[in-house]
């Protein structure tokens, strides 16, 4: 696995981000309410796992690609949530 970057949800990604996910990036981050109590967003950390890029928001969401290349959100499994 290589480690990538972090940003916060609700952000430009950094240009490291492949292009392939950015749209359900967008997506997932489209679906976070606005913390009226003024707590911070989740943060984004990008890896590649076997040369593949995953995007991992801190409550457990997951956007990767699958075979075809298409970005995908999902929740992990392991995280208690799923």
């Amino acid at each position: 696995m290589q480690l990538g970057t972090r940003w916060t949800s609700g952000d430009e990604p950094p240009k490291s981000v492949p292009a392939a996910l950015r749209g359900e990036i967008e997506a997932v981050d489209a679906t976070i309410p606005a913390d009226q109590l003024g707590q911070p967003r989740p943060r984004w950390t990008l890896t590649w796992l076997e040369g593949r890029p995953i995007a991992e928001l801190d409550t457990g969401i997951i956007v990767s690609l699958d075979e075809n290349g298409e970005a995908f959100a999902r929740n992990d499994p392991e995280d208690g949530f799923g």
